[in-house]
């Protein structure tokens, strides 16, 4: 490109106010059309797309080019703004009321012809989208996705730098931890026969900076973890980690609610109410069967255990006195729903563990139902007036143990609000979900596990449980759910080396292993660690809300598909024997 045609204005910056002005552009060809005499090209950068006409004459040379020109060629051209004539003006292009008038242009680059249209709502395969995202990441909805991310990630640094943050790198090669997902493993070369994990968060790192006295950290950082993907999960994904020292769990709440104040004023206009919900852990699993309830619509779980517990229906009452529960939830103004569509409920609702689905139709005529004849009058009135039933509704129960109850029907839940219309995809619902169980029992390995990570801290008055009762010791501990999605975990930790060590036992972890997987943190607790806590958020999640997508996959520059692969580089791939034995590496599988 020579120095005359250097870039002067983009595309997309051009309006009426540059009438006259002679300006040099450079870009792609979205669209290219001969009108006989004239060739119209839509020129298009990041910021947007301009319209550029071609005549011969004057200037022949620019004209031929310009046959030649085809769709995604490279383009650097001179020409003049001129006003578009009455009746051919764009009131949906942003420089619609303009076009430019070439006077020299210059072909960069050719193209072949992409294997998709580069415009947005393309319909292809989303694998050919991935094996091509550098033609992709042309199409302007995912260039404004990438826009938004990184105004949102400027927003949260500018926001943690004016509190007094400071962003402190920690270490990508680590210490594999055996706690949590499983670790992306890194075979050492100059350490034969030894490994490296990359991160699953840098918690211990922020923990050993409050240990530093750095008080006040924060980092926007890729994390790591070999787990089972799905529509929001990457097994590489980038979160903001942020930690302080000397606070409470009201502190960091309330700092991170005008964090999402900021974000989503200056992302989106939408002014965030303060304060937002809060619900404890049992609240969240008692009404909504969630801890990450999307509260944008009602239908709650409604538990009538007490009513249906000495009533003659024996599947109900069983239930009960097993240690179960019986809940309902009220699908208001449905009883005309077709028997077909109740049976795909109780499929649904068996994939999360229940062994039926019990319903009562409150239709014109009176009362329909299989399980009706099984409760008397007086205990049939006292279920539907406490789940606030009226003509036209119909009501669904789910009798099992508390977690399938809460499994099935939170799911239904989510499913019955989708048919029925009632979430409203331009509300953006907050709840913080606090006070979580700090331990739950895993039946398989017969242990306690950490229900967030092992340096949660528990509730002060839950401290002498750790020895007497495990299952009811409270964490300090807070999510931030956004739309039924969690976005954000964080807790108060763990910082006297002694209750670290009682957490580790409980966790089933021998005091030797302990040592060698925590001892560098265990013996920092010893050189005067202050109390402190912190927040994890996920970024890919929250640009996936922001931009209202389905897929985490949309608002990442390069992801990986849902097997973890990368198909456009083809990775992972086969290394070379001679990488491999490098690093002291034996691979026991067949070829292929």
């Amino acid at each position: 490109m020579t120095d005359t045609l250097k870039r002067t204005h983009t595309c997309g910056e051009l309006g009426i106010n540059a009438t006259g002005n002679t300006v040099n552009l450079t870009g792609w060809v979205q669209r290219r059309r001969d009108h006989g005499g004239l060739i119209f090209v839509d020129l298009r950068d990041r910021s947007g797309l301009v319209q550029v006409v071609f005549s011969p004459g004057e200037y022949q040379a620019a004209f031929e080019l310009a046959e030649g020109v085809r769709n995604e060629y490279v383009l650097a051209l001179q020409g003049k703004v001129e006003a578009r004539p009455e009746g051919t003006r764009n009131p949906n292009l942003a420089t619609g009321d303009i076009e430019v008038y070439a006077t020299r242009l210059q072909v960069l680059n050719q193209a072949k012809n992409p294997p998709f249209y580069i415009t947005d709502g393309v319909d292809v395969d989303e694998n050919v989208r991935l094996k091509y995202r550098y033609l992709d990441l042309r199409r302007p909805e995912m260039q404004q996705t990438l826009i938004m991310r990184h105004k949102v990630t400027m927003i949260m640094r500018e926001f943690l730098d004016q509190r007094g943050f400071l962003e402190i790198e920690t270490p990508m090669l680590t210490k594999s931890s055996p706690e949590g997902a499983r670790d992306y493993l890194v075979p050492s070369r100059v350490h034969p026969g030894e490994f490296y994990a990359l991160p699953q968060s840098p918690q211990i790192f922020k923990q050993l900076l409050m240990v530093a006295g750095m008080e006040k950290y924060f980092q926007i950082v890729r994390c790591f973890r070999d787990e089972d993907l799905r529509a929001d999960r990457q097994p590489e994904f980038t979160q903001l980690d942020l930690e302080m020292s000397f606070a409470e769990p009201q502190d960091i709440q309330s700092m991170m609610e005008e964090m999402m104040v900021r974000i989503f004023r200056e992302t989106k206009g939408i002014e965030v109410a303060l304060p937002l919900q809060q619900l404890t852990y049992r609240e969240a699993m008692e009404r909504y069967g969630s801890d990450k309830p999307d509260t944008r619509f009602d239908l709650e779980l409604v538990d009538i255990s007490d009513i249906v517990a000495d009533s003659d229906f024996k599947v109900f009452a069983d239930v009960v006195h097993k240690g179960g529960q019986v809940k309902g939830i009220n699908a208001k103004g449905s009883a005309d729903m077709p028997r077909r569509q109740i049976d795909e409920l109780t499929k649904y609702a068996a994939i999360y563990g229940a062994k039926g689905l019990a319903y009562i139709v409150l239709s014109a005529e009176g009362v329909k139902s299989p399980i009706a004849k099984f409760l008397s009058e007086a205990k049939l009135a006292e279920v539907i007036q406490r789940l606030q039933g009226e003509t036209g509704d119909i009501l669904f129960f789910v009798a099992d143990k508390p977690q399938v109850v809460a499994d099935a029907l939170g799911h239904l839940r989510g499913e019955l609000a989708r048919r029925l219309d009632l979430i409203d995809s331009d509300v953006y619902k907050f709840v913080w979900v606090t006070e979580f169980p700090l331990l739950e029992f895993d039946e398989e390995e017969k242990r306690w596990v950490a229900k967030h990570h092992p340096f949660t801290a528990p509730m002060d008055e839950d401290l002498p449980l750790l020895a007497t009762d495990p299952a009811n010791i409270r964490a300090k501990a807070y999510d931030l759910v956004l739309n039924g999605y969690e976005i954000g975990g964080g807790s108060i930790r763990i910082h006297r080396r002694e209750v670290q060590e009682k957490m580790f036992a409980l966790l089933g972890l021998p005091q030797a292993e302990s040592e060698d997987k925590f001892g560098y943190l265990l013996e920092a607790f010893e050189y005067g660690t202050p109390p402190h806590g912190g927040i994890a958020f996920g970024l890919d999640r929250i640009m996936m809300l922001l931009s209202r997508r389905d897929n985490i996959r949309d608002v990442i520059a390069f992801p990986k598909t849902q097997s973890a692969s990368d198909v456009m580089s083809n990775a992972p791939s086969p290394v070379s024997e001679k990488q491999l034995k490098e690093l002291s590496v034996r691979i026991n599988i067949l070829k292929k």
